[in-house]
């Protein structure tokens, strides 16, 4: 009977000393793979973001969903300028700019104290093009059809909103805002961890999960991570 008991003591002995370990090594363990999944999370918001900005840039708004953005990344393009040559103090102090300078003709060149217009002309000139955005944005290979998937889930999407501003002097802002919880990113985790870090957000104010931009105050397209 006493060897029964010693080694159900023993088995009793091992178990709480294993408890007391994972006790220690889960938050550890959580915190080391929320890591992970955070950079993949962020990196993609931030590719989601860029590609907002150029949507805007060239629409004036921001794309209300993936399908639309990402055919725009697809099939866009962007108008890029080539700068050849800087105008001198001198000059600016006469009141010449880049848009007088690009027209300005012979006669005009003395009043801006150009001596040389044809060497003026060939050294100061600003040439456009268009670029995709594909290329420009995020360069070949890269993979767009992606964009909308929140790494590390089995294909779950990431929520996107847009939205508008209207400041005291009567202007309209677009706002646009890209999300994902805690419990779609991080799922497959410890539970209750993921419980705790969501309980913690909402008693904060705070978003639970990781999102860019918001729609309801305005913070210049910025992450909750930065």
């Amino acid at each position: 009977m006493k060897i029964v008991f010693k080694a159900l003591l023993a088995l009793a002995s091992v178990f709480l000393a294993y408890m007391c370990y994972r006790s220690i090594m889960n938050p550890i363990e959580f915190e080391r793979e929320k890591s992970v999944r955070d950079k993949a999370v962020i990196a993609r918001l931030i590719d989601i973001r860029k590609a907002q900005i150029a949507y805007k840039d060239a629409k004036g708004v921001y794309a209300e969903d993936f399908k639309t953005l990402i055919t725009f990344v697809k099939e866009g393009s962007v108008m890029m300028v080539s700068k050849k040559g800087e105008l001198t103090d001198q000059q600016l102090e006469k009141g010449l700019t880049e848009e007088i300078a690009l027209a300005l003709t012979e006669d005009q060149a003395a009043q801006y104290g150009i001596e040389d217009f044809a060497d003026f002309k060939e050294n100061f000139r600003r040439d456009t093009s268009y670029v995709s955005v594909l290329s420009s944005v995020f360069g070949k290979g890269y993979n767009v059809d992606s964009l909308s998937f929140v790494p590390y889930t089995n294909g779950e999407k990431f929520e996107l909103s847009i939205g508008e501003n209207e400041t005291k002097s009567g202007i309209v802002i677009p706002l646009f805002e890209a999300k994902t919880p805690y419990k779609v990113y991080l799922n497959g985790l410890n539970k209750q961890e993921i419980i705790n870090l969501t309980k913690q957000a909402i008693a904060l104010g705070k978003y639970e999960g990781l999102k860019v931009g918001d729609i309801v105050n305005p913070n210049n397209n910025a992450g909750n991570w930065e």
